[in-house]
Parts: structure tokens; sequence; C-alpha cells
């Protein structure tokens, strides 16, 4: 039986080699723009981007304010992660939060790595290697698993939304190590970026994980995800006052989308693929389309300002080096 499931170990590890992921990644990429695309030109008779800022201005600048405010929760839970890795000792926590705020527009500078890279260099200097790769790798873990933690209130709609609970399981510090591993393989091209050899890793050295569950990191992150989603209900609000909806429902749409877009690492900050998964999610429900996409673009440029608004001086200063 033991000689059996390591032979169909073998054979699934084989497969998975066959599999080129950046070309299914590139493809659903491009097939998630094209979506949006088709249902923006089939409603763009029903679009209508006239809304009455004298009135509602107050309601974009608090979308705003969450917006920022998430990139800030954002922050924080990275600190915390990286205080439950081991690196109990910072100087100045707030030159880590502050790199990690005007970093986090990098996200969208095609290669989706660039923003992993800064933080790492950043953290290098103040730890190690070793803490500083694996800090900064398992940070999207932590976001994935407080997003689909969020999206399983859906279970009063469908039992299978309890499935959802399932990566939460693995964040801990028996099991961590395992999902790192997952992770350099999904990460080798940013790994390679890096330079650093597998062979030299060792983490049970250098890593000293502080308590068996990140609590307050986790938590930190659910509150992340709920800024953002704030943002998001006021977008969508302010385009449809009218008709009321199941707030617990656009929360489930939402975060599984938001999801998506953070696991296809080829879109720049998720571009397309949210927009793409929210419409095709939302598409069994009696919202009527023209208001998703309005409410998808004013959100979508609201929380891209809200990157670049804390960003900008960061990536200009990188820009006139290069000169």
């Amino acid at each position: 039986m033991a000689i059996r499931f390591e032979m169909q170990k073998i054979f699934f590890l084989k497969l998975l080699k066959t599999i080129n992921f950046r070309v299914l990644k590139n493809f659903f990429f491009i097939l998630s723009l094209s979506y949006f695309c088709f249902y923006f030109l089939k409603n763009f008779d029903q679009i209508s981007f006239n809304i009455d800022f004298a009135i509602n201005a107050k309601y974009i600048l608090l979308s705003f304010l969450f917006c920022i405010l998430s990139i800030f929760f954002n922050a924080l839970a990275w600190e915390n992660i990286v205080i439950w890795f081991g690196k109990t000792k910072i100087k100045n926590k707030n030159n880590l939060i502050s790199f990690y705020v005007i970093t986090n527009v990098l996200k969208y500078v095609p290669g989706g790595i660039w923003h992993f890279l800064e933080r790492y260099n950043f953290l290098k200097d103040i730890s190690n290697p070793q803490l500083a790769f694996y800090s900064t790798l398992i940070e999207p873990y932590f976001m994935l698993c407080s997003s689909f933690l969020l999206a399983s209130v859906g279970i009063i709609i469908s039992p299978f939304y309890f499935l959802l609970l399932i990566p939460l399981i693995f964040l801990n510090r028996k099991l961590i190590y395992l999902i790192l591993r997952r992770l350099e393989a999904l990460k080798s091209k940013t790994i390679s970026a890096l330079k650093i050899k597998n062979a030299k890793y060792k983490f049970d050295e250098r890593i000293k994980i502080i308590s068996f569950f990140p609590s307050k990191a986790f938590l930190i992150e659910i509150l992340f995800v709920l800024s953002k989603f704030i943002g998001f209900i006021i977008c969508f609000y302010v385009v449809n006052l009218d008709k009321q909806y199941n707030i617990f429902y656009l929360l489930v749409i939402f975060c599984l989308s938001w999801s998506i877009g953070l696991i296809v690492p080829t879109a720049p900050g998720g571009v397309g693929v949210f927009e793409a998964c929210f419409l095709f999610l939302a598409g069994t429900s009696n919202i009527p389309q023209n208001i998703i996409l309005v409410s998808l673009i004013y959100f979508r440029l609201i929380s891209t300002s809200a990157d670049l608004f804390l960003g900008l001086p960061f990536l200009l200063k990188k820009f006139f080096k290069r000169i």
C-alpha cells in the first residue's frame, strides 16, 4: 500500500512539472479581461458614470479613506508576521510599516514581484535572509486565509463554503513549513530573482515561531479585507441608492473574487481578474450588470488612487535614481 501511494505521489509530481503554470496564468488573465470587456460592451448603452458629486463626494472620499486604511492594516499585519517568525525586537516599527505602505504600489508594475523584492531587501538588512524571505513569502497566504474565512459566511447559502476554511488549518507552527515549501515552488521566479539557493535554507535555525497560531497578524488581515470591502460597498451604494441587496452575499462574492485576483499574479494588482470574477459570480443574482460594472470601475479607480497616493513619492525616487 505504501509503495502504491509513493508511486502515485511521484506520478502526481511529474504531472505538475509538465504543466506550464505561466501559460495557464497568462491565459486566465487574458480570458478574464476578455470576459470583463465583453460585458462592458454588452451593457455599454446602459452604463452611466453620471454621479452627483456634490452629494456623493463625501462618500467617495470615505471609500478612498477606507482603501488607505486597508493598506495600513496590511502593513501592520506584515509587521506582526515578522514578529511571529521570531523578529521580536524591531528598533523602529514605524519604518517597517511605512516601507510596506509606500512599496504597495509596486504590485501594479509588470512582473508582479517588485514589491516582494523591495520588502525582502529591506527586511534582510534588519534580520536574516531566511526570516526576510519566508515572512514576505507567507503574507499573501495570510490574506488568502482571512479572505476565505470571511467568504465562509456563505455557508448560510451552501455547505460548500465550509471548504474555504481548509487553508486556515495549515496556518500554525506545526504545518506552516509545508505551506512555505509549496509557496516556494509557486514563487520560483521570485526565488531566481533573489538568487537564493534552497539548499542554504536553515528554517529551524533561523526562524523561531513564537506561538502556535498567529492570531494577531491574522485578525489584522481580516480587518484589511473588511476595509477593502467597505471601500467597495460604499462605491456600490453610491451607484445604486434605490435598492438594497444582501450585504453578506456581496461580501462572499467580493472575498472570492479578490482571492482569485490575489492567486493570479499575472494580473498587476488583480486588475481585470477581480472584476471578471465578480461579474461571473454575481451572474446568478438579481443585481443589474450595469450597476456591478460601474461599481467595480469606481472601486478600481479609488483603490488604485489610494496606492498611488501613498506610493508615488517612492516611485518617483526610484525613477530619478535610474536617470
